[in-house]
């Protein structure tokens, strides 16, 4: 009996033992596929890292260089001037050509502004932001910006400014996405449509000046197009209590202009 007790206990202590050894072996096996999965996951990660920096590298207007238009000015080169460099009073236009507000406020504004630079009273600084395109999607604040932009290479960039607000598509109508168009538009500003202002439409000459000044725009704390400040100071829709208006801003002018001469140093044109 003692001996049949005793190869009872052995065969007991193999078995036991033979499933310790399964259960190390079922350990391994799982640690090795949770570690393979790991890798896996750090692989694929590695991968989408790589695919999403190689998207970075094929956005154009972050990789292109920045050509500011003829005759910019300010900091970065970043506005547009119009009238005399040396008027007492400069009024800074933030304006998007998609935006229905600023086809608005251009249509309200236009002889009155165009009066008052005309007259020597006031300098117009212009900066183009891209904004529609952020919210409505499309390219056509870019495009239409950096088409203005060779309309200002070559001398014309306030008449073909006017051309686009004018002809302004809807807001959800990207028409001024299409090269097509904003060539199609220059042929309403008397010497514009030349290859050289094709060219450069078609090439997007200007887009990563125009992304600059986009950028710009966002980092200057402004509620949305158009802004307007009269030598700094915000005048759309409204300045201090009073709200904007043609002799609103004929007397901001004024009062801001008293005792002051007229400015008469208008630069050359770009493209003379």
């Amino acid at each position: 009996m003692s001996e049949n007790h005793e190869g009872r206990r052995a065969a007991r202590d193999r078995l036991v033992q033979q499933r310790e050894r399964e259960k190390a072996r079922e350990r391994r096996r799982r640690t090795l596929i949770v570690a393979g999965a790991v890798v896996g996951v750090l692989a694929l990660a590695a991968v989408i890292g790589l695919i999403a920096a190689n998207a970075g590298d094929d956005d154009d207007s972050a990789a292109a260089p920045v050509v500011a238009p003829s005759g910019a000015t300010g900091k970065d080169d970043l506005a547009i001037p119009v009238g005399a460099s040396d008027a007492p009073s400069t009024l800074t236009i933030w304006e998007d050509f998609r935006c229905p507000v600023c086809a608005q406020f251009e249509s309200a504004f236009r002889a009155t502004i165009g009066e008052l630079t005309d007259s020597g009273q006031l300098r117009v600084e212009y900066h183009l932001a891209t904004i529609i395109d952020g919210n409505m999607g499309g390219t056509g604040s870019v495009r239409a910006a950096n088409a203005a932009a060779c309309a200002q290479d070559a001398g014309k960039f306030k008449a073909y400014h006017d051309v686009l607000y004018s002809n302004q598509p809807a807001e959800t109508d990207d028409a001024f996405g299409k090269d097509s168009t904003l060539i199609d538009l220059s042929k309403k500003v008397p010497g514009l449509d030349t290859p050289t202002f094709r060219a450069c439409v078609e090439d997007g000459k200007h887009n990563a000046w125009v992304a600059k000044s986009n950028t710009a725009f966002s980092e200057g704390g402004f509620q949305g197009t158009p802004t307007a400040l009269l030598n700094g100071e915000s005048i759309f829709p409204k300045k201090g209590d009073e709200q904007i208006s043609v002799a609103n801003l004929k007397k901001w002018v004024e009062e801001a202009n008293k005792g002051k001469p007229a400015g008469t140093l208008t630069p050359t044109p770009p493209g003379s």
